[in-house]
Protein backbone atom coordinates (compact mmCIF):
# COMPACT_ATOMS: atom_id res chain seq x y z
CA UNK A 1 0.00 0.00 0.00
CA UNK A 2 1.29 3.42 -0.92
CA UNK A 3 1.83 5.35 2.38
CA UNK A 4 3.05 8.58 0.76
CA UNK A 5 1.23 11.42 2.55
CA UNK A 6 -1.20 13.33 0.41
CA UNK A 7 -0.37 16.99 -0.17
CA UNK A 8 -2.13 19.34 2.29
CA UNK A 9 -4.95 21.30 0.73
CA UNK A 10 -5.18 25.07 1.13
CA UNK A 11 -8.20 24.59 3.41
CA UNK A 12 -6.29 22.13 5.62
CA UNK A 13 -3.29 24.45 5.74
CA UNK A 14 -5.45 27.42 6.70
CA UNK A 15 -7.11 25.37 9.41
CA UNK A 16 -3.76 24.25 10.83
CA UNK A 17 -2.44 27.81 10.88
CA UNK A 18 -5.61 29.06 12.59
CA UNK A 19 -5.35 26.34 15.23
CA UNK A 20 -1.68 27.14 15.90
CA UNK A 21 -2.47 30.82 16.25
CA UNK A 22 -5.34 30.08 18.62
CA UNK A 23 -3.10 27.95 20.84
CA UNK A 24 -0.33 30.56 20.81
CA UNK A 25 -2.71 33.41 21.64
CA UNK A 26 -4.80 31.57 24.23
CA UNK A 27 -4.31 32.96 27.75
CA UNK A 28 -2.28 30.74 30.06
CA UNK A 29 -4.10 29.22 33.02
CA UNK A 30 -3.29 31.56 35.87
CA UNK A 31 -1.46 30.01 38.80
CA UNK A 32 -2.84 30.53 42.29
CA UNK A 33 -1.32 33.62 43.95
CA UNK A 34 -0.30 31.38 46.86
CA UNK A 35 1.35 28.02 46.13
CA UNK A 36 1.69 25.32 48.79
CA UNK A 37 5.43 24.73 49.06
CA UNK A 38 5.84 22.46 52.09
CA UNK A 39 4.19 20.91 55.13
CA UNK A 40 6.27 21.01 58.32
CA UNK A 41 5.05 18.47 60.91
CA UNK A 42 4.70 19.75 64.48
CA UNK A 43 4.73 16.31 66.08
CA UNK A 44 2.38 15.29 68.89
CA UNK A 45 0.53 18.58 69.23
CA UNK A 46 -3.16 18.37 70.11
CA UNK A 47 -5.87 21.00 70.19
CA UNK A 48 -6.10 24.54 69.01
CA UNK A 49 -3.14 26.47 67.60
CA UNK A 50 -3.10 30.23 68.02
CA UNK A 51 -0.80 33.00 66.81
CA UNK A 52 2.80 33.01 65.57
CA UNK A 53 5.92 35.20 65.47
CA UNK A 54 9.21 35.08 63.57
CA UNK A 55 12.93 35.39 64.27
CA UNK A 56 14.37 36.46 60.91
CA UNK A 57 18.02 36.06 61.92
CA UNK A 58 17.63 32.40 62.89
CA UNK A 59 14.80 31.64 60.43
CA UNK A 60 12.66 30.39 63.30
CA UNK A 61 8.90 30.44 63.56
CA UNK A 62 7.28 30.52 67.01
CA UNK A 63 3.93 28.72 67.18
CA UNK A 64 1.52 29.21 70.11
CA UNK A 65 0.26 25.66 70.63
CA UNK A 66 -2.61 26.75 72.88
CA UNK A 67 -4.24 23.35 73.33
CA UNK A 68 -0.86 21.79 74.06
CA UNK A 69 0.26 24.42 76.63
CA UNK A 70 3.45 24.91 74.65
CA UNK A 71 5.24 27.02 72.06
CA UNK A 72 6.86 25.18 69.18
CA UNK A 73 10.04 26.58 67.65
CA UNK A 74 10.28 25.68 63.97
CA UNK A 75 13.38 26.07 61.81
CA UNK A 76 11.67 26.98 58.54
CA UNK A 77 14.80 26.32 56.46
CA UNK A 78 15.45 22.86 57.92
CA UNK A 79 11.66 22.37 58.02
CA UNK A 80 11.61 20.81 61.46
CA UNK A 81 10.75 21.57 65.08
CA UNK A 82 14.01 22.34 66.88
CA UNK A 83 12.70 23.23 70.34
CA UNK A 84 9.51 23.25 72.38
CA UNK A 85 8.75 25.46 75.39
CA UNK A 86 6.42 23.49 77.67
CA UNK A 87 4.59 24.25 80.91
CA UNK A 88 2.69 27.27 79.63
CA UNK A 89 -0.96 28.13 80.39
CA UNK A 90 -2.88 28.29 77.12
CA UNK A 91 -0.46 30.50 75.19
CA UNK A 92 -2.28 32.80 72.76
CA UNK A 93 0.02 35.59 71.60
CA UNK A 94 3.75 35.51 70.89
CA UNK A 95 6.20 38.25 69.97
CA UNK A 96 9.92 38.33 69.28
CA UNK A 97 12.10 41.38 70.03
CA UNK A 98 15.38 41.13 68.05
CA UNK A 99 17.17 43.95 69.93
CA UNK A 100 17.06 41.94 73.17
CA UNK A 101 16.84 38.47 71.58
CA UNK A 102 13.71 37.97 73.62
CA UNK A 103 10.59 35.88 73.06
CA UNK A 104 7.41 36.96 74.86
CA UNK A 105 4.46 34.62 75.34
CA UNK A 106 1.01 35.77 76.52
CA UNK A 107 -1.02 33.15 78.41
CA UNK A 108 -4.81 33.09 78.59
CA UNK A 109 -5.35 30.99 81.72
CA UNK A 110 -3.25 32.90 84.24
CA UNK A 111 -2.88 36.22 82.39
CA UNK A 112 0.90 36.06 82.49
CA UNK A 113 3.48 37.20 79.96
CA UNK A 114 6.45 34.84 80.09
CA UNK A 115 9.86 35.89 78.72
CA UNK A 116 12.49 33.60 77.19
CA UNK A 117 15.94 34.70 76.06
CA UNK A 118 18.64 33.59 73.65
CA UNK A 119 18.96 30.67 71.28
CA UNK A 120 18.11 28.18 74.05
CA UNK A 121 15.02 30.12 75.21
CA UNK A 122 16.02 30.25 78.85
CA UNK A 123 13.50 31.66 81.36
CA UNK A 124 14.05 35.42 81.45
CA UNK A 125 11.19 36.84 83.48
CA UNK A 126 7.46 37.03 83.98
CA UNK A 127 4.80 39.73 84.27
CA UNK A 128 1.28 39.05 85.59
CA UNK A 129 -1.32 41.15 83.82
CA UNK A 130 -4.41 39.51 85.27
CA UNK A 131 -6.68 37.46 83.03
CA UNK A 132 -6.68 36.43 79.38
CA UNK A 133 -3.36 37.83 78.13
CA UNK A 134 -3.77 37.64 74.38
CA UNK A 135 -2.32 39.47 71.37
CA UNK A 136 1.31 40.68 71.50
CA UNK A 137 2.68 43.51 69.35
CA UNK A 138 6.31 44.64 69.16
CA UNK A 139 7.08 48.35 68.93
CA UNK A 140 10.69 47.93 67.81
CA UNK A 141 11.32 51.67 67.39
CA UNK A 142 10.45 52.40 71.03
CA UNK A 143 11.74 49.06 72.33
CA UNK A 144 8.35 48.42 73.88
CA UNK A 145 5.87 45.53 73.81
CA UNK A 146 2.08 45.95 73.79
CA UNK A 147 -0.18 43.17 75.12
CA UNK A 148 -3.97 43.04 75.09
CA UNK A 149 -5.57 41.41 78.11
CA UNK A 150 -8.51 41.06 80.47
CA UNK A 151 -11.96 42.56 80.13
CA UNK A 152 -10.51 45.51 78.26
CA UNK A 153 -6.94 46.84 78.42
CA UNK A 154 -3.65 47.11 76.59
CA UNK A 155 -0.48 47.05 78.66
CA UNK A 156 2.79 48.60 77.50
CA UNK A 157 5.81 46.67 78.75
CA UNK A 158 9.43 47.76 78.96
CA UNK A 159 11.12 44.43 78.16
CA UNK A 160 14.56 45.62 79.30
CA UNK A 161 13.42 46.33 82.87
CA UNK A 162 10.64 43.68 82.80
CA UNK A 163 8.13 46.32 83.96
CA UNK A 164 4.66 47.35 82.90
CA UNK A 165 4.91 51.08 82.23
CA UNK A 166 1.41 51.94 80.98
CA UNK A 167 -2.16 50.62 80.88
CA UNK A 168 -4.90 51.90 78.60
CA UNK A 169 -8.46 50.85 79.49
CA UNK A 170 -10.86 49.77 76.75
CA UNK A 171 -14.62 49.08 76.64
CA UNK A 172 -14.12 45.35 75.95
CA UNK A 173 -11.48 42.65 75.53
CA UNK A 174 -9.05 43.56 72.72
CA UNK A 175 -8.51 41.10 69.92
CA UNK A 176 -6.09 41.95 67.11
CA UNK A 177 -4.64 45.46 67.28
CA UNK A 178 -2.05 47.31 65.23
CA UNK A 179 0.08 50.41 65.76
CA UNK A 180 0.61 52.86 62.92
CA UNK A 181 4.33 53.63 62.73
CA UNK A 182 3.74 57.16 61.43
CA UNK A 183 1.10 58.53 63.79
CA UNK A 184 1.70 55.96 66.59
CA UNK A 185 -2.07 55.60 66.90
CA UNK A 186 -3.19 52.13 67.99
CA UNK A 187 -6.22 50.59 66.27
CA UNK A 188 -7.95 47.87 68.28
CA UNK A 189 -10.63 45.31 67.40
CA UNK A 190 -13.33 45.04 70.11
CA UNK A 191 -15.68 42.31 68.87
CA UNK A 192 -17.64 42.13 72.15
CA UNK A 193 -18.40 45.86 71.81
CA UNK A 194 -18.92 45.59 68.03
CA UNK A 195 -16.44 48.41 67.55
CA UNK A 196 -12.91 49.44 66.59
CA UNK A 197 -11.12 51.56 69.19
CA UNK A 198 -8.46 54.14 68.33
CA UNK A 199 -5.91 55.12 71.00
CA UNK A 200 -4.31 58.55 70.71
CA UNK A 201 -0.59 58.24 71.66
CA UNK A 202 -0.28 61.75 73.09
CA UNK A 203 -3.28 61.70 75.42
CA UNK A 204 -4.07 57.97 75.63
CA UNK A 205 -7.64 58.99 74.87
CA UNK A 206 -9.78 56.23 73.34
CA UNK A 207 -12.36 56.86 70.64
CA UNK A 208 -14.56 54.16 69.11
CA UNK A 209 -15.90 53.49 65.65
CA UNK A 210 -19.16 51.50 65.91
CA UNK A 211 -19.43 48.56 63.51
CA UNK A 212 -22.52 47.05 61.89
CA UNK A 213 -20.85 43.67 61.29
CA UNK A 214 -19.67 41.47 64.16
CA UNK A 215 -16.80 39.14 64.99
CA UNK A 216 -14.04 41.57 64.05
CA UNK A 217 -11.01 39.57 65.20
CA UNK A 218 -8.14 40.03 62.65
CA UNK A 219 -6.71 43.39 61.58
CA UNK A 220 -3.97 44.77 59.33
CA UNK A 221 -2.89 48.31 58.46
CA UNK A 222 -2.00 49.79 55.08
CA UNK A 223 -0.17 53.03 56.00
CA UNK A 224 0.52 54.10 52.42
CA UNK A 225 -3.17 53.83 51.51
CA UNK A 226 -4.25 55.04 54.98
CA UNK A 227 -6.51 52.01 55.34
CA UNK A 228 -7.46 49.88 58.35
CA UNK A 229 -8.27 46.37 57.08
CA UNK A 230 -10.48 44.21 59.32
CA UNK A 231 -11.93 40.74 58.73
CA UNK A 232 -15.41 40.14 60.15
CA UNK A 233 -17.04 36.79 60.90
CA UNK A 234 -20.69 37.86 61.12
CA UNK A 235 -21.23 38.22 58.20
CA UNK A 236 -17.99 37.00 56.61
CA UNK A 237 -16.70 40.21 55.06
CA UNK A 238 -13.58 42.31 54.80
CA UNK A 239 -14.06 45.80 56.17
CA UNK A 240 -11.74 48.51 54.84
CA UNK A 241 -11.83 51.85 56.66
CA UNK A 242 -10.09 55.21 56.37
CA UNK A 243 -7.47 55.54 59.11
CA UNK A 244 -8.41 59.17 59.76
CA UNK A 245 -12.09 58.77 60.63
CA UNK A 246 -13.25 55.17 60.08
CA UNK A 247 -15.17 55.94 56.88
CA UNK A 248 -16.01 52.77 54.95
CA UNK A 249 -13.91 52.18 51.82
CA UNK A 250 -14.89 48.61 50.80
CA UNK A 251 -16.66 45.54 52.18
CA UNK A 252 -16.19 42.47 49.95
CA UNK A 253 -17.23 38.94 50.94
CA UNK A 254 -14.49 36.66 52.30
CA UNK A 255 -14.10 33.15 53.73
CA UNK A 256 -15.73 32.30 57.07
CA UNK A 257 -14.33 32.17 60.62
CA UNK A 258 -11.37 34.43 59.82
CA UNK A 259 -8.58 34.83 62.38
CA UNK A 260 -5.69 36.51 60.55
CA UNK A 261 -5.31 39.07 57.78
CA UNK A 262 -2.10 40.44 56.23
CA UNK A 263 -1.10 42.91 53.56
CA UNK A 264 1.63 41.97 51.09
CA UNK A 265 3.04 45.36 50.04
CA UNK A 266 5.33 43.89 47.39
CA UNK A 267 2.41 42.46 45.41
CA UNK A 268 -0.38 44.75 46.64
CA UNK A 269 -2.39 41.77 47.90
CA UNK A 270 -4.39 40.99 51.03
CA UNK A 271 -4.30 37.48 52.55
CA UNK A 272 -7.05 36.16 54.87
CA UNK A 273 -6.91 32.78 56.66
CA UNK A 274 -10.18 31.22 57.77
CA UNK A 275 -11.37 28.35 59.94
CA UNK A 276 -13.84 27.21 57.30
CA UNK A 277 -10.83 25.78 55.47
CA UNK A 278 -9.86 28.48 52.99
CA UNK A 279 -7.28 31.16 52.28
CA UNK A 280 -8.62 34.18 50.44
CA UNK A 281 -6.46 36.49 48.34
CA UNK A 282 -7.76 39.96 47.47
CA UNK A 283 -6.48 42.65 45.14
CA UNK A 284 -5.18 45.65 47.09
CA UNK A 285 -6.36 48.06 44.37
CA UNK A 286 -10.09 47.47 44.70
CA UNK A 287 -10.30 44.57 47.21
CA UNK A 288 -11.70 42.11 44.66
CA UNK A 289 -11.29 38.48 45.67
CA UNK A 290 -8.73 36.91 43.34
CA UNK A 291 -8.46 33.42 44.84
CA UNK A 292 -10.30 31.13 47.26
CA UNK A 293 -7.75 28.43 48.15
CA UNK A 294 -8.81 25.22 49.91
CA UNK A 295 -6.87 24.33 53.07
CA UNK A 296 -8.18 22.41 56.12
CA UNK A 297 -11.14 23.11 58.41
CA UNK A 298 -9.95 24.77 61.62
CA UNK A 299 -6.74 26.15 60.08
CA UNK A 300 -7.51 29.79 60.76
CA UNK A 301 -4.29 31.30 62.15
CA UNK A 302 -1.43 32.31 59.89
CA UNK A 303 1.57 34.63 59.64
CA UNK A 304 2.86 36.42 56.57
CA UNK A 305 6.60 37.14 56.90
CA UNK A 306 7.91 39.63 54.30
CA UNK A 307 11.55 38.83 55.19
CA UNK A 308 11.00 35.18 54.26
CA UNK A 309 8.41 36.01 51.57
CA UNK A 310 6.20 33.21 52.85
CA UNK A 311 2.78 32.75 54.43
CA UNK A 312 2.77 30.20 57.25
CA UNK A 313 -0.57 28.53 58.05
CA UNK A 314 -1.11 26.66 61.34
CA UNK A 315 -3.02 23.40 60.78
CA UNK A 316 -4.31 21.72 63.93
CA UNK A 317 -4.46 17.95 64.26
CA UNK A 318 -7.79 16.44 63.29
CA UNK A 319 -8.87 13.13 61.82
CA UNK A 320 -6.13 11.94 59.48
CA UNK A 321 -4.57 15.43 59.36
CA UNK A 322 -1.53 15.83 61.66
CA UNK A 323 -0.62 19.14 63.27
CA UNK A 324 1.64 21.02 60.88
CA UNK A 325 2.71 24.33 59.46
CA UNK A 326 1.79 24.67 55.81
CA UNK A 327 4.19 26.93 53.93
CA UNK A 328 2.75 28.99 51.07
CA UNK A 329 4.94 30.78 48.54
CA UNK A 330 3.44 33.89 46.94
CA UNK A 331 3.60 34.26 43.18
CA UNK A 332 6.14 36.55 41.59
Amino acid sequence: MDRTPLPMSFRDLAGAVAFALAVACAPAIAAEPLQLEARIPLGQVAGRIDHMAFDAARHRLFVAELGNDSVGVVDVEAREVVHRIAGLRHPQGVGYLPSLDLLLVANATDGSVRLFGGAQYAEAGRLDLGADADNVRIDAAANRVLVGYGGGAIATIDPASRRRVLDVSLPAHPESFQQDAGSHRVYVNLPDAKAIAVIDPATQKVTSWPMQAGGNFPMALRPAAQHVVVAFRRPARLGVFAMADGASVASPDICGDSDDVFYDARRNLVYVSCGDGYLDVLDGKDYRRLAHIRTVAGARTSLFVPEADRLYLAVRAGGAEPAAIWVFRPGS
